[in-house]
């Protein structure tokens, strides 16, 4: 079956005619003078500075063992402040949103195992004190 009509067959069979240039050619006028060319310079500029921004966004391992380590640090001494509040016998509700936001990040993989694991079980406690006090 054949279908006639603007998605057709037919219409795709006609060629477009050609277009021909009518007896003209190329030159160049000898009045204007050559342009300078300071694009080729700032496209080297910024394949730099992309090169730039990705290095920074390679990430060294101690860089981010030395980060998983400050993060344990902060969740451990919120973690005591907590305590501390608690044997006083007030609870703060500034130590349990600091306690939240310390939560944040914990276990991010420091590529030590055994520094992974610490960070795991300071989670697990961080989110249990947070469970008690009933922060989500």
């Amino acid at each position: 079956m054949r279908i006639y009509g603007p998605n057709g067959t037919a219409l795709a069979a006609t060629p477009a005619p050609a277009r021909r240039a009518t007896g003209g050619s190329f030159s160049v006028s000898e009045q204007e003078t050559p342009r300078q060319s300071a694009a080729a310079g700032s496209l080297r500029a910024i394949s730099t500075l992309d090169a730039l921004i990705a290095l920074q966004g390679v990430e060294d391992p101690t860089e981010r063992r030395k980060r998983a380590v400050a993060k344990g640090r902060n969740a451990l001494d919120v973690l005591d402040k907590l305590k501390l509040g608690l044997l006083d016998g007030g609870l703060d509700q500034s130590t349990l949103a600091r306690l939240k936001v310390a939560a944040e990040g914990l276990t991010d993989e420091s590529g030590d195992a055994g520094l992974d694991r610490v960070m795991g079980e300071i989670d697990l406690r961080v989110a249990v004190e947070l469970a008690k006090a009933g922060v989500r």
